[in-house]
This record gives structure tokens, C-alpha cells and sequence, in this order.
């Protein structure tokens, strides 16, 4: 059953606006919702997404941290209207994150992203 309420059920095109990606629910793979987007990194020259920086955790938005998972992991569902991704809460609890600052996402950052996700860095001679 598709959400009306939900905007990001009602795309119906190709592409989706920034400000409709954020806020989007992400479902583990039993359907489980383990948070939302709050925003995702695009490079500068590339133009392309590299991390969807996904909020959990806390109470009413307080103490929420921010875990940033690399784009290709994850898939847009139609009938959720979210986004899936192959991670488990328990898999989180280890994962890299932040809090309200933002972490400096250099290239060794990136890399302990990817490799907690098993994911081969992009940008491999940098």
C-alpha cells in the first residue's frame, strides 16, 4: 500500500529533490525502520552522492546520532517509500558516527566507512 501522506511515496519521476530525500524512513531488510535521512554528501566535482547520513537513536530527535552509509547501499522501495539498506540496529551500534558536529569527511574517514561495510573505497589513490 503506497502512503499519500508520505512525499516520497508521490514521486513519480526519475529524479527526486534534495529537500524530499531528507526525512525519507530507511527499512532494514525484514521491514524494520532503523531511522531516516538527515542529509547525504554529494562531492563537490563529481556531483554524485556518496553517503546518505542516516539519524537514530535518541528520544524526540534529542541525543540522535548520525551514521553515514555509502549511497550504493542503499535501494529506494516504492510501497515503503523509503529507502532499504542490508544493516541490521545491531550492526549500527558499532558503526561509524557523529553527533551534531559534522566529522571531517577526508578520505580516511571515507575509508573507515567503507570498510566497516565491507565496500571498496571509490577513490582509491587519494
Amino acid at each position: 500500500m503506497v502512503d499519500t501522506l508520505n512525499p516520497a511515496t508521490q514521486e513519480r519521476h526519475r529524479l527526486i529533490a534534495s529537500d524530499r530525500v531528507e526525512g525519507t524512513k530507511v527499512y532494514d531488510r525484514k521491514g524494520e525502520k532503523l531511522g531516516s535521512i538527515k542529509n547525504f554528501m554529494v562531492g563537490k566535482v563529481s556531483g554524485q552522492a556518496e553517503y546518505a547520513v542516516i539519524e537514530f537513536g535518541g528520544i524526540l530527535g534529542l541525543g540522535n546520532d548520525y551514521y553515514p552509509i555509502p549511497w550504493g547501499m542503499l535501494s529506494y522501495d516504492t510501497a515503503k517509500g523509503g529507502y532499504v539498506v542490508d544493516v541490521t540496529k545491531e550492526q549500527l551500534d558499532d558503526a561509524p558516527r557523529h553527533g551534531a558536529a559534522y566529522p571531517e569527511y577526508d578520505h580516511n574517514y571515507g575509508r573507515r566507512i567503507f570498510d566497516y561495510y565491507a565496500m571498496a573505497y571509490p577513490y582509491p589513490f587519494i
